[in-house]
């Protein structure tokens, strides 16, 4: 047998796009040991001697282990930020080292190319891909992003990374339609829409695995945790650092963003207004299901965004409508200029939000003065709001 110990480095990444191997001996090691962990309990789910990892797991052990902010709540193209790179996790199985493994879903959008034909539809799926990417490095303040993929082969975990690309749409080629999916390249990918679910999938070449150790799987791994979990330092209870979350709509009524009032206030009437003035609406039906949710009107707490900036915010307006930042501009040259990159004079659209597969934000709460927001995808505002809608 392999020790597990050692470790095999066949890098053949440009310097500037890894990560892993930029880790210190002390990170790798720790990585390692909590997917052993997570491998071990195997015996759980199946009987194969391939170890299981769910995929959750993965971008948990993942956090931990190298201290990169959790994304994967946020619906965006990267599942962790480090620094100001961004990096999609994903695990799957070995196999031939030439598999197709999914990158991207675009069912709330089927609307916009459902009517197109092959190469429009492809052009079109990879339009949006190519703007999640982006709106996801502008909303989080990225730099780069690439794949961390987890290998799985006989007892075995395997690193593999490379660069997560935008589809390189004039050079799209090689167009190959069946009943249930459309395969194409652009000189660099190959990638497979299937179409009836809306998904985009890239093959990923893992030839060149940058690190791999053996992971022993348990014979009866519930015994083992019933002896870990009958002592009593191990059943403390930590408090739970998020207190409550509500959802945000992006637009007013019947989806639609009003060209004078929420991200568009900068454009009502009345007096002269900054172009970066905007707030986001708190429907009256938030404060009735959370009360004290939010500070009472004016009060301020700190909003920390995807970034890791915080912006001193405010509720305000009659009923209290509006979150705003305390300047009346920072929220909006947040939203309107660094994420959405509309010009000054530029009105948002629902349809802009659709392309980015975005409409809604979610607030954390973490206590009375302390806040987080994050985008989120088409429909979580009117999912949220399903779970306490009087029927």
């Amino acid at each position: 047998m392999v020790n597990t110990h050692s470790l095999i480095f066949k890098s053949t990444l440009d310097e500037n796009n890894m990560f892993f191997e930029k880790q210190t001996i002390h990170k790798k090691q720790e990585y390692e040991n909590f997917l052993k962990i997570a491998g071990s309990l195997s015996n759980l789910f199946s009987d194969s001697d391939v170890p299981y990892l769910y995929y959750r797991v993965a971008e948990k052990v993942f956090c931990r282990a190298f201290g990169a902010d959790d994304l994967s709540r946020s619906d965006v193209s990267a599942d962790a930020k480090k620094g100001l790179l961004g990096v999609g996790l994903k695990t799957f199985l070995n196999g031939n080292s030439k598999t197709f493994q999914k990158v991207a879903e675009f069912n709330s959008d089927r609307p916009l190319y459902a009517h197109l034909g092959p190469r429009e539809l492809i052009e079109k799926i990879s339009e949006l891909r190519n703007a999640r990417i982006e709106f996801t490095e502008n909303t989080h303040g990225l730099k780069n992003s690439i794949y961390h993929c987890v290998l799985r082969d006989s007892r075995r975990f395997k690193i593999f990374e490379e660069q997560m690309e935008k589809v390189d749409i004039p050079n799209i080629c090689d167009l190959k339609e069946n009943k249930s999916s459309i395969t194409f390249n652009d000189g660099k990918n190959e990638y497979s829409f299937l179409l009836s679910k809306s998904t985009l999938t890239k093959r990923f070449v893992t030839e060149s695995i940058i690190y791999e150790f053996d992971v022993e799987i348990l014979e009866d791994p519930l015994l083992e945790l019933h002896k870990l979990l009958s002592k009593d330092d191990l059943l403390l209870q930590t408090e739970k650092r998020i207190k409550q979350t509500i959802y945000l709509p992006l637009y007013g009524r019947d989806k639609t963003v009003f060209k004078k009032s929420g991200l568009n206030q900068w454009n009502a009437g009345g007096r002269d207004r900054h172009p970066n003035e905007v707030y986001i609406p708190i429907p009256a039906e938030i404060h009735k299901n959370f009360p004290g949710f939010f500070p009472g009107r004016n009060i301020s707490f700190s909003l920390k965004l995807p970034n890791g900036e915080k912006m001193k915010s405010k509720v305000c307006q009659d009923n209290n409508k509006a979150l705003m930042s305390y300047s009346n501009r920072e929220l909006g040259e947040w939203i309107l200029r660094d994420v959405l990159e509309l010009n000054e004079g530029e009105l948002l659209t629902y349809e802009k939000l659709q392309t980015l597969g975005v409409d809604s934000v979610r607030i954390d709460k973490i206590n009375n003065s302390e806040f987080e927001i994050n985008f989120s995808k088409t429909g979580s505002y009117e999912k949220f709001r399903s779970t306490f809608q009087v029927k």
